[in-house]
């Protein structure tokens, strides 16, 4: 039996999960295998919620920003979400960072659910329901690079 695989990069992705109070922030292990919440900024001003940000980056050498995108129930791109694409671009840009974005929907709700299977209260807890929900974006994308990149996987038997 012949095992080929691409050799895989060491990825360094910060999940980012933008609310207008809170932003919620998640980063990976070098392999890209798991996702886990960093911390949450509260918001004040896009000049310090940048500096705070960059310190993370600068620490964990991220090489690219995974950013939720709220779409709406239809999958259409509402309000709420050009307001995250256009802090997202501005936030790209002085991280001088590519942007990705995930389907946000839910993952606060998933969040919340993970809070109250643990006994927490979610209205006690906002600021760890951001980190996860950052953790939960950033952990979509990483399962979906991954399954990309095994499709280049090829088992051969004798």
């Amino acid at each position: 039996m012949i095992f080929q695989q691409q050799s895989k990069s060491l990825i360094s992705a910060l999940g980012v999960d933008v609310g207008s109070k809170r932003i919620g922030l998640a980063g990976c292990d070098g392999t890209g295998l798991i996702a886990t919440g960093i911390t949450t900024i509260e918001r004040r001003s896009f000049k310090e919620d940048v500096e705070q940000i960059q310190q993370i980056v600068n620490e964990r050498q991220v090489q690219v920003l995974v950013v939720g995108l709220p779409y709406s129930m239809d999958g259409s791109l509402g309000f709420q979400a050009r307001h995250v694409q256009k802090f997202a671009t501005r936030l790209a840009q002085a991280l001088k960072l590519p942007v990705e974005y995930m389907d946000e929907r839910l993952t606060s709700y998933q969040a919340e659910q993970m809070l109250i299977a643990e006994n927490r209260s979610p209205s006690r807890h906002k600021a760890l329901i951001d980190r996860k929900a950052a953790a939960l974006i950033l952990q979509q994308w990483l399962d979906s690079r991954r399954s990309t990149s095994n499709r280049s996987v090829a088992f051969t038997e004798d």
